[in-house]
């Protein structure tokens, strides 16, 4: 199931259509002063391969790609970021390698807020371009109402937070300085509703750089977050509405309209 633990021949005899590549995505960043700055690649991993465990569908999972886009984070030090195109190159990497070795399917599991965007762009670039599907999620948005009935002090993840915190005890709580954890702060309100505009995380969360309460956190909370988000992803996965190959718009002639007696057309 882990790609980086296989051999190539093993890898081989598991291509085909039918099988999902899981590639995590996550970034490296400050997560406060009491989280590990690794903290969204590795809880996408870690989502990415247990949803794989729970999957009819036959999954591989890649390992993560740490290098996201998080600029916004830059002044609280600790941060190393990409940028949108280098970013998208490396979604399209692993997708074109996929192609060549006859995959199909990629799902990428996404650990990190500022990555949102960009994914949703770059996904539909590499399907129309490789004419696979391509699919994209950001692990809290899985499982939504799971999540908000878990957390106790806050609605859904923010950052460094209660649920992020929530994770780590679950997984590692060497991993979490908990004589470190802040008290929340309040956050000043972003752009309106619709507008679109950069705001560095110093603007949204000095001086903690924590949005959240993590001073809510548990390991039975984080491990009930695991489980939910697995659960959801891995139903997902074996949905076969997920994995139809991508209409193929930029064909040439695609625009024009059916012959007569295809389906559709006026014979159909």
């Amino acid at each position: 199931m882990r790609w980086e633990r296989m051999t190539a021949p093993e890898i081989q005899a598991l291509a085909g259509p039918e099988t999902v590549v899981v590639l995590p995505v996550g970034s490296l960043e400050q997560h406060g002063p009491h989280l590990p700055v690794f903290t969204d690649s590795r809880c996408a991993h870690e989502i990415a391969l247990r949803a794989a465990a729970q999957a009819r569908t036959r999954a591989l999972v890649l390992p993560p790609i740490w290098l996201g886009l998080s600029e916004h984070h830059l002044p609280f030090g600790g941060t190393i970021s990409a940028d949108y195109a280098t970013f998208h190159a490396m979604i399209r990497s692993v997708a074109r390698s996929l192609k060549a070795l006859g995959f199909a399917r990629l799902l990428i599991v996404n650990g990190h807020g500022g990555n949102i965007d960009p994914l949703a762009v770059s996904v539909r670039e590499c399907a129309h371009e490789f004419g696979m599907a391509v699919v994209a999620i950001t692990w809290p948005q899985a499982a939504p109402e799971e999540i908000r009935q878990i957390l106790t002090a806050q609605p859904a993840i923010m950052h460094a937070c209660e649920g992020e915190t929530s994770l780590w005890l679950a997984l590692d709580p060497a991993q979490v300085r908990q004589e470190r954890i802040p008290a929340p702060v309040n956050s000043p309100p972003g752009a309106p509703a619709g507008f679109v505009r950069f705001y560095s995380f110093w603007e949204r969360a000095a001086p903690t750089g924590v949005r959240g309460d993590p001073r809510a956190a548990s390991a039975e909370k984080g491990a009930a977050i695991l489980a939910a988000v697995s659960a959801a992803i891995a139903r997902a996965m074996d949905d076969p509405a997920l994995w139809s190959l991508p209409d193929p718009v930029w064909q040439a002639g695609r625009g024009l309209p059916p012959a007569a007696g295809a389906v559709g057309g006026e014979g159909g």
